[in-house]
């Protein structure tokens, strides 16, 4: 079983392409054509679910063709629109693995100043300005998400520990 910290978010499968089973694939990060794997992870039901590429081409600058195996027609493919897609951590190099800002999903966020924030739930990048969008107790706190901010970094527990400015958090 495919576990969260084991896979890394990098981007989203759009609507079928043609009628072969071909996925237009909104990527954030390129590392899928860059290492040595030959299987993205896509998230169905709450399960990671690896699926094997028979073929892949560029559309455009953020844009693939994706074809997986066994996906042979655009009503097999169409199960598959807005489906998030993650790549296996363990392929990535170490500067690959936090090259975007939706490798903090899942990390639990600790202000110096105020504590425990909560846990990153998702990122919002809708606007030029990328927000972290945290979690706790039912509440969503919007924290921008930049480097200035960021203190301390632990993978391993997956903390990210924050300065946040005065009156951000009021």
């Amino acid at each position: 079983m495919i576990r969260r910290e084991e896979v890394f978010k990098i981007g989203r499968l759009n609507k079928p392409y043609g009628v072969k089973g071909e996925l237009s694939f909104a990527f954030t990060n390129d590392v899928f054509c860059r290492a040595d794997c030959d299987y993205l992870v896509l998230l169905l039901d709450g399960i990671f679910v690896p699926f094997f590429i028979e073929d892949c081409r560029f559309h455009s600058g953020n844009t693939a063709l994706v074809k997986f195996e066994g996906i042979d027609s655009a009503e097999k493919a169409r199960q598959f629109t807005n489906t998030d897609v993650y790549f296996p951590v363990k392929y990535m190099s170490e500067e690959e693995q936090i090259s975007s800002w939706d490798f903090f999903v899942d990390f639990a966020v600790k202000d110096i100043r105020h504590g425990d924030l909560g846990r990153i739930v998702r990122v919002d990048d809708s606007t030029m300005n990328v927000l972290f969008v945290i979690e706790r107790d039912g509440i969503e706190i919007l924290l921008p998400a930049h480097e200035e901010f960021i203190r301390a970094l632990d993978k391993k527990t997956r903390t990210l520990t924050v300065e946040v400015p005065d009156g951000l958090l009021s």
